[in-house]
């Protein structure tokens, strides 16, 4: 009788699907290489914590059939989006030792990397499409902002995004006295907690993962984030209404380990360097597009969309201004005064 449990048993964990259910669908099948790496001289593991249905996060894709193409299959770019490699705090330890090549780092996980990436995130310096390309384009904004990481050995290769910030909130925020009736999901980032602290606006620091249950049960009301994001991961279920701030561009840092870059060969090194310029302009313009089509589909499906009066955001710019202070002594005044005078600010 026990050998016969036994076998019982065994047959029940042999059979595939009977205990661990039915083989989930893969969510970036889609995506599959159409090509075989397996005889690549050269490897760049890059991560995000993103699905490629946003723009800026599918630029990865777009970079390893690039470039596997432009070095006839000597690089392989091994993507690996949906924190398959884990978080971004763990991710930027893993890319400093070198256990990770790359990475697609939100902006603001990236001020924990080095101050100056945080000079993207500060409050209505950055924060058009245009003034992004402008700052991309010019070498005296862009070469500080790209050697920013170089002591730990990362440097940064380029920029794609996902949209300007806003305020997505179950009730309507017209004003900045409506705002402070509102608890706001931040991100885990120093740049957001100054800003808010300076808006006087109550915010819970909260990490990605935890947001769809707290917004559910109401321990958060607000979130600061992008309509790009708050529409596709269905955010504006809940959060009907989204305040147009446009203080600053979500972006994604692209960060590259410096010792792996070196140690390629020349002439592969810089097909790299060529595709992902290439790929992540034109990831930068479709970031545009994107952002009309997925904020006319959310007024389409009732999300109200609202602008705060000239006076308002003028008040949240002079509120904010002790933050640029502050934030300018650890990027360089000067570099943080440039980048606002070229920009218009």
């Amino acid at each position: 009788m026990k050998k016969l449990l036994v076998a019982l048993l065994i047959s029940l964990f042999c059979l595939p699907g009977l205990v661990t259910g039915a083989e989930k669908k893969d969510p970036l099948a889609a995506w599959k290489p159409k090509f075989d790496p397996s005889g690549a001289e050269f490897t760049y593991i890059l991560s995000n914590i993103s699905h490629p249905v946003i723009e800026g996060v599918a630029v990865g894709y777009k970079i390893r059939d690039k470039v596997w193409e432009k070095t006839n299959g000597r690089l392989y770019v091994d993507y690996r989006p949906l924190a398959q490699l884990g978080g971004e705090k763990d991710v930027i330890s893993k890319l400093k030792l070198g256990a990770v090549h790359g990475m697609l780092s939100s902006s603001v996980a990236a001020a924990n990397v080095a101050d100056r990436l945080g000079i993207v995130n500060l409050p209505y310096v950055v924060d058009t499409f245009d003034k992004l390309d402008t700052f991309r384009s010019d070498p005296e904004l862009w070469t500080p902002f790209a050697e920013a990481a170089m002591k730990s050995g990362i440097v940064v290769a380029d920029v794609t995004g996902y949209g300007p910030y806003g305020w997505a909130t179950t009730t309507p925020v017209k004003s900045i006295a409506d705002a402070k009736g509102v608890n706001f999901r931040i991100a885990e980032a120093p740049v957001n907690t100054d800003s808010y602290k300076a808006w006087g606006l109550k915010f819970t620091v909260m990490p990605w993962p935890d947001v769809p249950q707290a917004l559910q049960t109401g321990v958060i009301d607000g979130l600061d984030h992008t309509a790009i994001v708050c529409n596709i991961t269905k955010k504006f279920t809940i959060a009907k209404s989204f305040t147009q701030l446009n203080y600053a561009q979500g972006l994604f840092v692209h960060l590259v380990n410096k010792p792996w870059l070196d140690k390629l060969p020349e002439d592969v090194r810089a097909a790299f360097l060529e595709v992902v310029a290439e790929e992540s302009a034109a990831t930068r313009a479709a970031t545009r597009e994107q952002h009309d089509v997925q904020v006319a589909a959310a007024k389409e499906a009732g999300v109200e969309f609202i602008e705060l009066p000239e006076a308002e955001i003028g008040e949240l710019k002079k509120l904010a201004e002790p933050v640029l202070e502050k934030w300018g002594e650890k990027i360089g005044p000067e570099y943080l005064a440039t980048v606002r005078q070229k920009l218009g600010n």
